[in-house]
């Protein structure tokens, strides 16, 4: 038995509902591009004179939106949501699904060991965060340059989704550590979004009151900014790091934990 095929199949529905969502998205937003473009400055000038709790929400920012460069920034933000529900939610799934749906006795009396149960379920979690990253990529390019005819940004974008695809991964191997470390199956995912839901409120809060900004390493959604990736040159190399050990931590309490649970039947 594949494991990791058998986890593609399972998973081929999904990402592909997923993936045609994420392109929909970015078709629509770039769509009110167009109009926001072509109204220029007198757009830019509405928007400064929104309160700051509003433009926060909507995350605004001080994006440029008569420029392709910044409305793509402000978008980024649902994107990289959207990719982290999607992660969350597929890597909490991959592990506690078993479980829920009867059949971890079916797949722990095959000759294969726990760790390459694992091992074969992250693999196939990981290819469709890649998936879902190309897409993203692929659709956000050439949308893009559809609806735009400036200089191309699509270095730019690629910056961004080298940012969501960490962020992916952090938020993917959340839910996998959480539905590992997790006795209820039912409740991993809900613990798990969770974590993602007080996070994202938390960047929002940050990006509300600077009083707070000491707290910015303790969500993922402050590590990869589109502001920041954007328009202060690249990546910061602090969140790097952390995100790396974060990754680690979590991956080493995925397999520890997995390891050593009693999977009903």
């Amino acid at each position: 038995m594949n494991i990791f095929l058998r986890e593609m199949k399972a998973n081929r529905k999904s990402i592909i509902l997923w993936c045609i969502g994420i392109i929909l998205m970015i078709a629509a937003s770039m769509g009110k591009f167009a109009g926001f473009s072509a109204s220029g400055q007198s757009m830019n000038a509405a928007v400064s004179a929104m309160p700051k709790s509003i433009k926060v929400i909507f995350g605004i920012g001080d994006f440029d939106l008569s420029k392709a460069k910044g409305f793509y920034g402000m978008i980024f933000s649902y994107l990289a949501l959207m990719a982290a529900i999607h992660a969350v939610m597929l890597g909490a799934n991959i592990i506690s699904k078993e479980e829920r749906d009867k059949t971890s006795e079916f797949l722990m009396v095959k000759p294969v060991s726990r760790n390459k149960i694992i091992t074969a379920k992250l693999l196939s979690s990981v290819s469709n965060v890649v998936i879902f990253n190309i897409v993203t990529l692929v659709s956000s390019i050439y949308m893009v340059g559809y609806y735009d005819k400036s200089p191309s940004i699509n270095h730019d974008i690629i910056t961004l989704m080298i940012g969501m695809f960490i962020l992916q991964l952090l938020f993917m191997l959340m839910g996998t550590a959480a539905a590992s470390i997790s006795r209820n199956p039912k409740s991993s995912t809900s613990i798990s979004s969770s974590i993602l839901l007080i996070t994202y409120i938390l960047s929002m809060i940050i990006d509300l009151n600077s009083k707070f900004e000491s707290l910015k390493y303790l969500t993922p959604f402050k590590y990869f900014e589109a502001e920041n990736l954007l328009y202060n040159k690249g990546f910061n190399i602090i969140t790097i790091i952390l995100s790396i050990i974060i990754i680690i931590i979590l991956l080493s309490a995925t397999y520890i934990f997995y390891g050593k649970r009693d999977l009903k039947a």
